[in-house]
């Protein structure tokens, strides 16, 4: 083993030693530990937006993008809503102990399923330092220790709010170590990670293609996540126009860098406005690359070629083109989306339903905005991310998605024959 797989598998004792106690942790300690690290985040507000100024100062002298540069700053607005998302982790129903389901035998055996934490889960991501806090508060809450490894882009933020966090759970009696922000930025840590089965119990990447791909390829330990976010809205011939303008605009330009921001605009070619949609796009800021439908309806689109369909843009990019019925919509889907988010605006209840029912995406939404594809927007509080795969967890991830089950069986002295 090399140095570094010396150091991971030594956190990942320390990880497991603190998960057995979160374990024990009753309800009211997890709740106060995160009531604790929420006031703490606050206390060093100053301590952390200087820290974060340091990185937004590095990343753009290192040409970091628009989009990267959005995740990555801080203000005492963001700064506040992460802490507000502790606070709402912590009054969250406790997962832990809860019966699924119970089950009676003829012989008398009571066979229970009771939800557990997973153990110690390994958080990789890139540069939102607002991961810090969710996936501390999130592992504190379902009983998990967490070992954290954020970008080298968010290094100074990513210590500012760890720091916070610990001393807010250990003054609620939690041992530091159930939250471990890794102590270096060398990228061979997360191949120890990756490797780390037995050690670590589940990977959660969050970041860019290319490092969930790598998560994806390299991994021998069990792995929650998405690889892209390619969310459509398909704007049916039954939509109300005012409704669907706004939908399209929210969906797109609320917010461009985040995963639940549509990328793909599917207008139905009986909607009666489709230039409108057009028009409202490119007059707010963004680039619309269109069929040749499309383009014929707005001379400022530029002609879409077919990578476009499989772009998660993460900027003011949005690919858009006409389609001749659901059942297109739905094929055009199938074949481009990420299993992400889709919506449908419609005032068509059937066709709804069956957009619903036929999608085979994490999330799908009718007459609602992509950007709604956020765990807190869910009522769960933090999320520690999306999942698109179809075990396990599906959809925004919070506290169950974190936990696992044992069976507890009672007999009372029953032998088999």
């Amino acid at each position: 083993m090399s140095e570094i797989d010396d150091m991971v598998a030594g956190l990942a004792a320390r990880a497991k030693t603190a998960s057995r106690a979160l374990a024990r942790a009753s309800d009211e300690q997890k709740s106060l530990a995160l009531k604790a690290a929420a006031s703490a985040l606050i206390a060093a507000q100053d301590i952390i937006l200087a820290a974060n100024a340091k990185d937004m100062a590095a990343g753009e002298k290192r040409g970091l993008s628009a989009a990267m540069l959005d995740r990555l700053k801080l203000d005492t607005g963001r700064l506040s809503a992460i802490a507000s998302a502790v606070e709402q982790v912590a009054i969250l129903e406790d997962p832990v102990g809860q019966v699924i389901d119970s089950n009676a035998r003829p012989n008398g055996l009571v066979m229970k399923r009771v939800r557990v934490p997973i153990g110690v889960l390994g958080i990789i991501y890139e540069s939102r330092p607002n991961v810090t806090a969710d996936a501390a508060a999130l592992g504190v809450r379902s009983g998990n220790a967490v070992i954290l490894r954020g970008g080298s882009e968010a290094v100074n933020s990513n210590h500012a709010i760890f720091k916070a966090m610990v001393t807010g759970i250990e003054s609620a009696g939690l041992p530091a170590d159930a939250i471990i922000l890794m102590p270096t930025q060398d990228r061979a840590a997360v191949g120890a990670m990756l490797r780390a089965q037995g050690q670590i119990d589940m990977i959660i990447p969050r970041g860019g293609k290319s490092l969930v791909a790598r998560v994806q390829d390299e991994a021998r330990v069990p792995v929650l996540a998405h690889l892209d976010g390619i969310c459509h809205i398909y704007v049916h011939s039954g939509a109300d126009p005012d409704m669907a303008k706004a939908i399209v605009l929210n969906a797109k330009m609320r917010r461009t860098g985040i995963c639940g921001a549509m990328e793909s605009l599917l207008i139905d070619q009986d909607y009666p406005a489709p230039a409108d949609l057009v028009r409202a796009l490119i007059d707010a800021g963004c680039e619309v690359r269109a069929d040749d439908a499309l383009m014929e309806l707005d001379a400022r689109t530029v002609s879409a070629v077919e990578e476009d369909w499989d772009t998660e843009y993460l900027e003011p990019i949005v690919s858009a083109c006409m389609v001749d019925s659901v059942e297109e919509a739905v094929a055009h889907i199938a074949r481009h989306s990420s299993g992400h988010t889709e919506s449908i605006i419609t005032s068509d209840e059937a066709v709804a339903k069956r957009f619903q029912m036929e999608v085979d995406s994490a999330i799908v939404m009718h007459n609602a905005s992509t950007q709604f594809a956020d765990g807190g927007e869910f009522g769960l509080g933090a999320e520690i991310g999306i999942a698109t795969g179809r075990l396990h967890a599906r959809g925004p991830v919070a506290l169950e998605g974190l936990t696992t089950y044992k069976w507890l069986v009672q007999g009372q002295g029953q032998v088999r024959p």
